[in-house]
């Protein structure tokens, strides 16, 4: 415990930027209209690709005799691929909303 409570002695500006990007992200969240929140999710869905590439990365930096590293890290990459995969199919099935249906005649 007095190791946690150095580390935050030491860090308190990293703990003023986390708190404030904290309530900042709340605050813009609950701001945005619910009309607008899907298209808002599935681009950030799609910047998770980002992630991914990064924790793969990440886990090839890791020493192969670390196999708890190594599970998580392809956990990690395997949710990670879902949440693209998902954040994609979310956009499509929007956009096929605002496409023209054929007129029956």
């Amino acid at each position: 415990m007095e190791a946690i409570l150095n580390f935050i002695g030491d860090n308190m500006e990293m703990v003023y930027f986390l708190v404030l990007a904290i309530l900042l992200g709340i605050e813009v969240i609950s701001n945005v209209p619910a009309i607008l929140h899907t298209p808002l999710m599935s681009g950030a869905n799609a910047v998770h690709g980002v992630v991914v590439v990064g924790a793969i990365i990440v886990m090839l930096q890791a020493s192969p005799d670390n196999y708890l590293a190594l599970t998580v890290g392809f956990l990690a990459v395997i949710v990670g691929t879902l949440n693209v995969v998902g954040g994609f199919v979310v956009t499509d099935r929007m956009l096929e909303m605002f496409k023209k249906k054929p007129k029956k005649s």
